[in-house]
């Protein structure tokens, strides 16, 4: 039974010492290469895709037979051990892009223009009304009662001088004052060589007195040494007008009696004006005192007038929502007329900032957007923040540097394109200020505070596009 069994066991022992040998030599000869890395050595084949089209999908690098657009780096989604990749970064900044080629370019009639910092100028317009210069107003009134028997003023607009009257009146209390101040002169005369003090002194009080009635009767100190020369009184009184003007109010007729206070003529010196602009209380904090004003009239096409703001008012009116400010300027040949409508440009300088065009900003509502062209015919947008607007030009104070190229024509077209394409994985309800429910897109599910929506309508088919070469896509 020994015998046997040792015939058996001793082949079946030598047949696992071959297999265990052959399987070490096979490891040996095999050791460091494992199914993982031929799978990772299969897999770092670099592949390329366009950011517009991720269905393009080539082995070298090139542009897209669709957009013309420059392909990127594929990135697997198993590569990443949960942080991005610098391909899969490139490729999710590339997704908000546009790429435009030439043909495309003329046909949506885009245009750019070099971001440049230069001088800007608000130009504040507003309007105006011309008035009095009230510190150039008078009245002529009538120092004492009495009859106006000559006027050498009668019409309404005639020019007056200060240096000649404008009326004679007679008043018998003028005439008894002058002739009590002509008894007081003779009186001096005579009492003057009085070797007793208090009475040659009493004939100068006497005149003193005289004299001050007639001055308060309006009566001029050449006057006065006229009426002392002539040694008897005139009967009429010379009114003067206190300044030079002209009359735009005449209250009096020749032969009228006036009492004392009356006023006879309004006199207004028209060299120069008030202007009384009117101006939005948006617009208030760019005005104040000292500032250049551009006076512009219909009457004057072509011909402004230039003035300074003497004044603002300290007050709003609540019905215009408007603040006045009031212009005080010259009036060569009083061509600006009182109660005149004219037009006002006040120039604000803002210094130097980043500039662009006004067509070049895209105002969505919740923020306002400039493409910017980072690589030829590569577009980018960018949120600005803007500031002052004067004319065409806006101002830029953060999202673009001097030197950069924006679209100034045509960036509407180049923002809907991207909205087409979905935005570049931006939240393109924010771009739009629409929410996914208005654009007929269901919200996505699955999200905290939203529920699932109704299903939207069946959309129309879409038109038939143009075959595409399929040698170049890899689905």
């Amino acid at each position: 039974m020994g015998r046997p069994y040792m015939k058996i066991l001793v082949p079946v022992l030598i047949l696992i010492l071959a297999v265990l040998a052959g399987g070490g030599w096979y490891a040996w000869q095999h050791r460091g290469h494992d199914h993982a890395g031929e799978g990772k050595a299969s897999a770092g084949k670099t592949l390329y895709t366009c950011s517009m089209h991720p269905f393009i999908v080539k082995d070298k690098p090139g542009t897209c037979p669709i957009c013309g657009m420059e392909l990127i780096k594929k990135v697997d989604g198993g590569e990443q051990g949960g942080a991005q990749s610098a391909g899969q970064k490139q490729q999710a900044e590339m997704l908000g892009h546009v790429s435009l080629s030439p043909t495309q370019r003329v046909m949506a009639n885009v245009a750019t223009m070099e971001a440049k910092r230069s001088a800007l100028n608000k130009e504040i317009n507003a309007v105006g009304i011309v008035q009095f210069d009230q510190s150039r107003q008078a009245k002529v009134t009538a120092w004492i009662a009495g009859r106006i028997d000559r006027l050498h003023v009668s019409t309404v607009g005639a020019f007056v001088s200060r240096d000649r009257p404008v009326a004679e009146v007679y008043s018998p209390d003028l005439v008894a004052t002058q002739q009590e101040y002509l008894l007081a002169v003779k009186s001096r005369d005579q009492l003057k060589n009085s070797p007793i003090p208090s009475v040659s002194g009493s004939g100068e009080g006497l005149v003193a007195s005289a004299r001050q009635r007639l001055m308060l009767f309006g009566v001029k100190e050449s006057q006065i040494a006229e009426l002392e020369k002539a040694g008897k009184p005139n009967i009429r009184l010379p009114i003067y007008t206190p300044l030079s003007g002209v009359v735009i109010e005449k209250m009096v007729q020749q032969g009228q009696y006036v009492n004392t206070g009356d006023v006879l003529f309004n006199i207004a010196d028209l060299s120069r004006v008030w202007v009384e602009v009117e101006v939005y209380e948006n617009e208030f904090p760019n005005i104040h005192v000292g500032q250049q004003v551009e006076i512009r009239s219909q009457s004057f096409p072509g011909r402004p007038f230039s003035g300074r703001i003497a004044y603002i008012y300290p007050f709003l009116d609540p019905k215009t929502r408007t603040v006045k400010a009031r212009v005080e300027m010259a009036n060569p040949g009083m061509k600006l007329k009182p109660d005149m409508f004219v037009n006002a440009v006040i120039k604000v300088p803002l210094g130097s900032a980043i500039v662009v065009p006004v067509t070049a900003v895209i105002d969505t509502g919740t923020r306002r957007v400039v493409w910017v062209e980072s690589q030829p015919g590569m577009f980018e947008p960018r949120d600005v923040q803007v500031g002052q607007q004067s004319d065409d030009r806006v101002q830029i104070l953060a999202g673009v540097n001097p030197g950069d190229k924006v679209a100034v024509s045509g960036a509407y077209l180049i923002d809907s394109e991207s909205q087409l394409k979905g935005g570049g994985g931006q939240d393109h309800s924010q771009h739009t200020g629409m929410k996914p429910e208005a654009k007929g897109q269901p919200a996505p599910a699955g999200h905290e505070g939203h529920t699932a929506p109704q299903p939207a309508q069946p959309a129309q088919p879409a038109p038939a596009k143009k075959s595409l070469n399929m040698d170049d896509m890899k689905m």
